[in-house]
Order: structure tokens, then sequence, then C-alpha cells
């Protein structure tokens, strides 16, 4: 038994060599740097079939607002593009605490001495910050940004979660950074 305290077990190299491998390919999705399918419909104003915009639509964007005096409206503005994009989420330290607790036992199995000691720490370390890394990819969302030429010449860009009912081109009125309304 003397013998076999000073080999590294197999069942400790190929769960070591595993974990390594699971490690670098997830950093490595998470990083960007595997290739990923994401897909968003795209965003687009109703046509005729003879490529102008159908007529409702021109017409709607050519009426005057209801609510603008003298044609000037401090909140209104047109709609220049409308993109889909995914954020992380928050972390509630779960990932980090159960990736700190998996590294430290999977670091604790190497070395001895100080060296085990320093395995355990860098383990632990490591697991902790692809935990937390793990868990802010599985919160990510989509929030749509919606960017407005206001009537002032100002661009304003607006976040919502809910997909937006308005298309590219339309004329808003803006009220506590949500659209609230066609002009």
């Amino acid at each position: 038994m003397n013998g076999l305290s000073n080999k590294l077990q197999p069942v400790f190299f190929v769960a070591a060599v595993s974990v390594i491998i699971l490690s670098a390919v997830g950093i490595a999705a998470l990083t960007g740097h595997l290739p990923g399918a994401t897909s968003s419909p795209a965003v687009s104003a109703p046509a005729s079939p003879s490529g102008a915009p159908a007529p409702a639509a021109s017409a709607r964007r050519n009426a005057a607002p209801p609510n603008v005096v003298a044609g000037r409206c401090g909140d209104c503005g047109v709609i220049e593009e409308i993109r889909a994009v995914q954020v992380t989420g928050d972390t509630s330290g779960l990932g980090a605490a159960a990736g700190g607790i998996t590294g430290a036992i999977v670091g604790s199995q190497f070395g001895r001495g100080d060296g085990r000691t320093i395995a355990t720490i860098a383990g632990a370390a490591g697991g902790a910050y692809t935990g937390n890394t793990i868990e802010k990819n599985m919160n990510k969302r989509v929030v749509h940004r919606i960017t407005l030429r206001m009537d002032d010449g100002t661009r304003r860009v607006l976040t919502q979660s809910a997909a937006p009912a308005y298309a590219v081109g339309e004329r808003v009125r803006v009220q506590d950074r949500r659209i609230v309304e066609r002009v």
C-alpha cells in the first residue's frame, strides 16, 4: 500500500483531466471562442408589393400628432433602429460558492504538503471564478434597444424587455423613458 500512495491514482487523474477539459471548453464557450447559434427576428416596416411603404403606414407617419402644439413636440421622435441584445444576468453567489467548493476538492487531490495547499487554493479560486461566470451566463436575457432621433436633433436609446410594438421609421412620443404612443 505504501507504493500506491506515491503515485497519482488513475481515477483521480481521469477526474482531474476531465475537469480541466470541461473547464477549458466552458471558458471558451463563455468568452465567445466557440461558435454558437443565435437567432432574432428581423424588424421591418410593412411594404407593398412594389417595394414602397404601405399607404396606411406612410399616412400614419405623415399625420399630425394629436398632442403637438404648432408642429413641435419636445418628447417626440422617429425610431431609427431596433436591436435585440443579450445581456448577462445578475449573480447570487451560489455559482461562485459551488465552483469554489468543487475546485478546492479537486485541487486538494494534487501535491503534498505546501503544494497541496497551493493546489487547493488555486482550485478554489479558479472554480469560484468559473462558477460565477457560468451563473452569469445562465441568467442571460434578451432586451430590445430602441434608438430614437428626437425632434430637437438629439438621439435617445431606450431599453425594454418586451418586443416593441413599433417599427423603424415610425414617429412616437416618449414619456418616462418609455414609448407611450404613436404620433
